[in-house]
């Protein structure tokens, strides 16, 4: 019997789903995160204890799988082999996470997608064609996320300890949290995406100055991708991921539309699509 895997994974975890060969799902599962351009080992680990939980009671055995899997980083040729050499499935497709998740949201309608939760990646989609932008990881990209978010907010901290910016409730707890600008540092140099992250929540919903000079700052980034890509063709907006809905209330210049799926559908849906069978 043919069984197909849908993964979607990120800096924060990753979501399995098992489905038949009528597209009917009969298993789930979850584990940790799966960003393989930070590390493509751990990545592999998690995604086979999800795998493993999807496939409990199922009968189905990880050898014989068709896998479409959606991973942040997945648009690194070395990254994506090395995963390919540690997973044991049968057939495998290893896609940036943005295009799944465009797959799953957007169906074959035209329309934007904004993903934004750890990392952030875009898509634009008219007339079938489906192209993807950002997501090029929190070094040099990921503009938006909420890691970016977190690292900018210990920046302006740091910055107004010095003297450089106003120093506000918020900055001075966070200095007191981490032990000054030395542990900051510290916590930086071996931060993961997801450790910044952990900041997001305090950012996005906080109302201390600090808080709405970052959080400003990055919907007005947003604002300008979501605008390029608009071009002079409008289409709607999907927002999805952690921090989807924060910068949706902000950005009302285009019509919103809710996700027609998630990033496990259009893995399934891409998993299916590779062996004819959707």
């Amino acid at each position: 019997m043919t069984f197909f895997l849908g993964i979607d994974g990120g800096g924060t975890g990753c979501r399995a789903a098992l489905a038949d060969a009528d597209g009917r799902i009969i298993g789930q599962g979850q584990g940790g995160p799966a960003n393989i351009n930070t590390d493509v080992e751990g990545a592999a680990v998690n995604i086979l204890a999800a795998t493993a939980q999807a496939l409990e009671g199922t009968g189905a055995d990880p050898r014989d799988l068709i896998a479409t899997l959606g991973l942040a980083g997945g648009t690194m040729a070395t990254a994506t082999e090395r995963l390919a050499g540690l997973l044991p499935f049968a057939r495998i497709q290893i896609v940036n996470d943005g295009i799944t998740a465009a797959r799953g949201a957007l169906g074959t309608q035209d329309g934007i997608l904004a993903a934004i939760g750890t990392g952030s990646v875009f898509a634009v989609q008219r007339g079938g064609n489906l192209r993807q932008v950002g997501g090029r990881g929190f070094r040099m990209g990921d503009e938006g996320s909420g890691a970016v978010l977190g690292r900018s907010l210990l920046s302006l901290a740091i910055r107004a300890e010095d003297g450089f910016a106003d120093m506000t409730p918020l900055l001075q707890q966070l200095l007191e949290e981490f032990g000054g600008i030395e542990g900051i540092i510290r916590f930086a140099n071996g931060a993961a995406p997801a450790d910044f992250a952990r900041l997001a929540p305090r950012i996005v919903a906080g109302d201390d100055p600090a808080a709405r000079q970052v959080f400003d700052a990055a919907v007005a980034e947003i604002r300008h991708i979501l605008t390029v890509l608009q071009a002079d063709a409008p289409v709607p907006v999907v927002f999805v991921g952690g921090l989807g809905p924060a910068y949706a209330a902000r950005l009302t210049d285009w019509p919103h539309r809710p996700a027609l799926g998630t990033g496990v559908d259009g893995a399934l849906l891409m998993a299916r699509q590779m062996a004819g069978a959707a």
